[in-house]
């Protein structure tokens, strides 16, 4: 070694100047569905949410599903033959999808608060 340089080692873990770099681990992604790890290759992204290719299935009848043969209501994915049927039972969202009809919210609200109306 020549003068100027030091004898001592840099850990492989530090920057140029010496300081210590943070290993971080990577942020784990868990699929909506099965709520278990998701890896990059089996990853699967629609509506924001994150599913393992295999989780993606249809909540009316398990069908297998891809990014161009679903539709999504309510957090739920459906096949699009079941989403247009459900859809059709009762004519709208929330009753074909066995939710409260939206009309029902406002009668418990009117009939809760009678001297506001």
């Amino acid at each position: 070694l020549q003068g100027s340089e030091s004898n001592t080692m840099k850990s492989p873990n530090s920057d140029r100047n010496g300081e210590s770099l943070k290993f971080r681990l990577p942020v784990l992604e868990t699929c909506v569905t099965c709520l278990k790890t998701v890896y990059p290759l089996e990853k699967l992204v629609a509506n924001q949410q994150i599913y393992h290719n295999t989780c993606f299935r249809c909540a009316y009848c398990n069908t297998k599903l891809s990014l161009v043969n679903y539709a999504s209501l309510h957090n739920n994915v459906y096949c699009k033959p079941h989403f247009c049927q459900l859809f059709k039972a009762k004519g709208n969202y929330d009753e074909g999808f066995g939710h409260r009809p939206h009309k029902e919210l406002w009668e418990v609200a009117l009939t809760v608060s009678p001297g506001l109306v």
